[in-house]
């Protein structure tokens, strides 16, 4: 229903159809004669003469020239070489008198309208003796041919309607206003604008100081506290300066030199597209609109402002007769974005940028969006990454599915869920190798009751984790100043050193934002290891050197391979494939620790390459996991499975999980301690084998953790950042 407007003259592009002709015809008075017209327009390769010959060839007889009719033969015969000159020229198609009822009549207009769009290339003409009236099913206006909307028009996933200069990605390569004013706290006569500081370029800055009182430009007021027009100032220049856009024009002029080439490249980097201005799809989709607002507009709205737009927005009968499904989807969907609070967001925001907890929202929403009936939805710990203010709301939602005919089977730890469950289900009564039974089926006032699981005592307050009696002093700390990315407003923060922070906040309130986006990579800066490039902040200061280096600890999977499991992650496995090298049975043939090694060509199974499994790709459907059959999944060869320690060979090993190896292994001391680490974090029910790929998040930290234990102390303090370590685990854990 959008419609599209000039960008000239602000006029409704039109393109006008078959009907539109023969309703206006109708909306004559019936015995009304009139000419059905198309416009000559002559070829590049003919003159007039040919071209007026071939209408004759064709069977027109007649021209509309200077509002007279005249024949064709005639003008042919008498005039050695015809130009209308600036006069419009039509050849009539068909004449006929205006008859509403009668069917033939009917017919024969929209055939011969359908002639006149033909012949006129998209034009035709209507001709009653007093006036002419012109339509073209061509879209286009004010000499502009505008794109016809389609779905794919509005997509920057469809190259159709992906921005042309950044391909749909937002940003382009080019100068980076970041790096050219790193420090937006200093002014420019303080040498703000670090491209004007040098020798020689800072005649530039010498310049621009010389005339900046003539327009009255604050050069000591820092580059923060300057508006919109002011900074833009810098840039664009004026009458009386060059601003940066032509420094770094000039600077391109010059880069057949590599000391300019150099400082060019010192400067760019991912930038906003300036044609798109990031919202990723081509430009050309601001001019269709609805209710005077384009989807731009839209998608760069927080949520909230847009569930507003569309309750207040007012239709023509028409319009809404089209948009009314459509539009109560949308309705929909943004209802449910607001009700799992997340009506800040924007629709444009890349979902790299989200948090754990609004990523977990966000696919929650699209499943609510489904409105399906008599369905079961199994939802894998829906709070991750919430806050308790936004548990509720969840809990609202889940509700809604339920009281709509639904089941609803939620994998959970959060004490709040597990209270409005109708019915809980416990798993246990340990981890691993320790659980896999059922303890309690039933209500959940039962379970508090009568149950005696592990959960339950934590539920009635039998056992309780244990608040630390003496919370430890510091004299360190780092301090963040004007951190404003995404929802953050110019944040100030002190990080303590020598002690654990913990950082809280409702969800989407810019936790990681702080952390993740400007802390982390600008405090790696400081250290001189460039992660990326922060979100804007204004100053990181304190003790930033007292920390030798930064270990960051997320929930990704430990690696890509299907091989990685969690004692080759820590380096353990090198330990056990030495000492099954030094075996009699192996130095007699001559095994090293290669042949022990699933990773490499030696002793592994060649057929499933080590993985103890052949997987079939199916064209349609999910692939099948099939037990190869070589070596029957135990990933190595027979003759290298020969070669045992205490009566195990290495597949045997491999089976075994954290608590048992150590046990096993004790006589081994350097392999018993380098798996003590994945004990100590918990995880000594996990298999040495097991595929990292079936690690939930909050153990693959935990691996990642048990890696950095098992390297030993540093002489220099670490900073530990874990990003949500308590994924995953219940009150036990």
């Amino acid at each position: 229903i959008g419609k599209t407007f000039s960008p000239v003259s602000g006029k409704q592009v039109k393109k006008h159809e078959v009907n539109d002709v023969v309703n206006f015809i109708n909306s004559l008075l019936d015995d009304t004669a009139i000419y059905i017209m198309a416009p000559v327009k002559k070829h590049e390769s003919r003159d007039w003469n040919a071209e007026l010959n071939l209408l004759s060839q064709k069977g027109y007889n007649r021209l509309l020239l200077k509002n007279k009719l005249v024949k064709v033969d005639d003008i042919i015969s008498t005039t050695k070489k015809f130009t209308p000159g600036k006069n419009p020229l039509h050849i009539v198609i068909d004449r006929i008198k205006v008859n509403k009822t009668d069917r033939d009549t009917q017919t024969r207009i929209a055939d011969s309208t359908t002639t006149a769009f033909f012949e006129g290339d998209g034009e035709c003409a209507i001709w009653n003796n007093s006036r002419i009236e012109n339509f073209s099913n061509r879209f286009e206006l004010d000499g502009i041919e505008f794109e016809e909307p389609t779905p794919h028009f509005f997509s920057f996933n469809n190259s159709y309607g992906a921005c042309k200069k950044c391909e749909g990605f937002g940003t382009v390569l080019g100068i980076d206003e970041d790096l050219v004013i790193p420090d937006k706290s200093m002014s420019v006569f303080e040498g703000a604008i670090a491209c004007w500081r040098g020798e020689k370029m800072k005649e530039w800055l010498d310049n621009f100081l010389k005339v900046a009182m003539k327009f009255d430009f604050p050069v000591h007021r820092s580059i923060r506290d300057l508006n919109k027009k002011q900074y833009q100032m810098l840039w664009t220049g004026n009458e009386y300066f060059y601003g940066l856009n032509e420094f770094f024009k000039e600077l391109e002029k010059q880069s057949y030199k590599i000391q300019y080439r150099v400082m060019l490249s010192r400067y760019k980097g991912r930038t906003v597209c300036p044609d798109c201005r990031g919202t990723r799809i081509r430009k050309e989709v601001q001019y269709v609109k609805i209710a005077d607002t384009d989807i731009t507009e839209l998608v760069t709205m927080p949520v909230i402002e847009l569930k507003n737009f569309f309750n207040q927005l007012e239709l023509s009968q028409h319009d809404n007769t089209i948009a009314k499904r459509i539009l109560q989807e949308i309705k929909n969907r943004i209802g449910y974005l607001c009700d799992v609070g997340l009506s800040y967001l924007t629709l444009s925001r890349l979902s790299s940028t989200l948090s754990g907890g609004e990523t977990q929202r966000i696919n929650l929403t699209r499943t609510l969006g489904s409105n399906l009936t008599s369905s079961l939805y199994i939802l894998d710990e829906p709070s991750v990454g919430l806050h308790p203010h936004d548990t509720g709301r969840l809990l609202k939602v889940l509700k809604e599915l339920r009281d709509l005919g639904n089941t609803v089977i939620v994998v959970e730890h959060e004490e709040e869920i597990m209270r409005t469950a109708d019915h809980v289900i416990d798993i246990g009564p340990e981890a691993g190798i320790h659980g896999g039974e059922l303890v309690y089926n039933g209500t959940f006032n039962d379970m508090i009751d009568k149950g005696n699981t592990i959960t339950s005592k934590y539920l009635n307050n039998e056992l309780e984790i244990e608040l630390p009696k003496i919370r430890r002093p510091f004299t360190q700390f780092v301090e963040l100043t004007g951190a404003s990315e995404h929802n953050l407003n110019n944040v100030n923060a002190k990080f303590p050193l020598n002690v654990m922070t913990v950082v809280t906040g409702v969800s989407g309130s810019g936790k990681t934002t702080l952390i993740k986006k400007i802390l982390y990579p600008a405090w790696q800066q400081q250290l001189g290891n460039y992660i990326e490039r922060p979100g804007s902040f204004r100053s990181l200061n304190g003790d930033i050197k007292s920390i030798s280096q930064i270990e960051w600890i997320d929930q990704n999977p430990l690696g890509k391979s299907s091989r990685s499991n969690p004692v080759t992650y820590i380096k353990a496995y090198d330990n056990i494939r030495e000492l099954y090298a030094d075996q009699h049975l192996s130095k007699m043939r001559g095994y090293k620790s290669k042949h022990f090694s699933f990773n490499v060509e030696g002793g592994r199974c060649e057929t499933c390459h080590g993985e103890g499994e052949i997987v079939v790709e199916m064209q349609f459907l999910a692939d099948v996991h099939l037990v190869c059959d070589e070596c029957h999944g135990h990933r190595f060869q027979d003759e290298i499975l020969e070669v045992k320690y205490k009566d195990k060979n290495i597949s045997d090993v491999l089976n075994l999980s954290v608590d048992e190896a150590i046990e096993f292994f004790w006589e081994e001391e350097n392999i018993a301690n380098s798996l003590k680490p994945l004990f100590d974090v918990g995880l000594g029910y996990v298999k040495l084998g097991q595929s990292s790929s079936t690690l939930s998040g909050g153990e693959a930290q935990r691996v990642k953790l048990a890696s950095f234990l098992g390297k030993g102390n540093s002489q220099k303090p670490v900073l530990f950042i874990f990003d949500e370590p308590t994924t995953g685990l219940p009150f036990h854990v």
